[in-house]
């Protein structure tokens, strides 16, 4: 049953509806496979072209060394009828037929929270997904996220800092994991701290097709959906779009109206996201899913380190940068310090590592 399975899965242009469909009308993925030519085009959606994928699956597949080659791997595949599958995954209209499995995916993971966003995310960005994921994560939910650049790497992070649970969705196969520069991070959350997933075979490369298919079992999967940041361009507004097409809240961070990173957020506010600055808000429209005794209330964040002893200027600009991107003209404001004054400090500070500079003559402490 479980090659059969993987068969269906692999081939080519029918997609997890139609494979649904085929498995209502013939019972099981061994009677699909062999099911006549005939009685396939009965089915709604299987034309001549698929119907004839159908009957050569054994040219576009081999399930058997598909599945050795999961178990030489040390990973796992659960089907729909898995306890551990996600009953929000499970339920969906186009709910995955399997998942490739690395790591470990256990009950509380049900109980997940997608924080998506930006690949070229900000210190803002970061900032932020760092503080709410961290929060989540201390209070007994699952991160989940998809393994990218940017913010999907700094959700995941947050959350293993926190001791919590993180469940990656992969847009690629599990043997082709992308990008390859997050290969140490996957195999930290894998070793313990959640599972690596993906419905796609083991060698499937990433494409333009693959992501959002990804961001459908992002979007089912979870409760609710937070954005952190995201331009309007972003695949973040798809899977924000997802998650309300099927029922899950979304939650966004606003952001500057100057920034082209978060206009994506600000536009889900004004068309009905829940504005949100701290998880405690999440939490509490969420509460009823955990077991009182995990604590539903957001973790403290850690201590901020004391300062080192500073002469007074260098102290004067060091508290007023901050933990967000500041500007030149921003620091003199807040600082009243005349310019010559600040930029020569501002470099004395770059000096000892206690600030970076960034693009544009902005500046942000490390």
């Amino acid at each position: 049953m479980l090659e059969a399975l993987i068969a269906l899965n692999a081939l080519p242009k029918i997609g997890p509806v139609r494979i649904r469909r085929l498995l209502d009308r013939f019972g099981s993925a061994d009677a699909v496979l062999s099911a006549p030519k005939d009685k396939l085009l009965g089915v709604e959606g299987i034309g001549p072209e698929t119907a004839k994928v159908l009957r050569d699956w054994e040219s576009h597949t081999d399930p058997a060394a598909e599945l050795r080659e999961v178990r030489e791997r040390g990973l796992s595949i659960l089907t729909p009828d898995d306890e551990s599958f996600p009953p929000g995954l499970r339920e969906s209209f186009d709910a995955p037929i399997l998942l490739y499995v690395w790591g470990r995916i256990e009950e509380r993971d049900r109980h997940a929270v997608g924080v998506v966003g930006t690949r070229r995310s900000s210190i803002y960005g970061k900032n932020s997904t760092k503080k709410l994921s961290f929060q989540l994560a201390s209070s007994g939910f699952t991160i989940l996220s998809g393994l990218a650049r940017g913010i999907d790497t700094t959700a995941h992070e947050a959350a293993i800092a926190a001791g919590g649970r993180t469940v990656a969705v992969i847009g690629s196969g599990l043997a082709k994991l992308f990008p390859a520069e997050n290969l140490p991070l996957a195999e930290r959350i894998a070793d313990g701290h959640g599972a690596v997933v993906s419905e796609f075979p083991l060698h499937t490369p990433p494409d333009k097709q693959t992501f959002p298919q990804r961001n459908r079992i992002v979007a089912a999967w979870s409760r609710a959906l937070l954005v952190t940041e995201s331009p309007v361009w972003s695949g973040s507004l798809i899977t924000a779009n997802l998650a309300g097409e099927y029922g899950r809240p979304v939650y966004a961070v606003p952001g500057p109206i100057d920034k082209p990173t978060s206009a994506g957020c600000n536009r889900l506010i004004r068309e009905g996201a829940t504005l949100i600055t701290d998880a405690g808000e999440l939490i509490d429209d969420l509460s009823g899913l955990l077991p009182m005794d995990r604590g539903l209330q957001p973790a403290p964040e850690p201590e901020k380190p004391d300062l080192p002893e500073l002469p007074p200027e260098e102290a004067t600009v060091l508290t007023a940068l901050g933990t967000d991107e500041s500007g030149i003209d921003r620091l003199i404001d807040s600082t009243g310090l005349p310019a010559p004054t600040v930029t020569a400090t501002l470099l004395k500070l770059e000096m000892k590592r206690l600030v970076r500079a960034l693009p544009g003559f902005r500046y942000v402490r490390r």
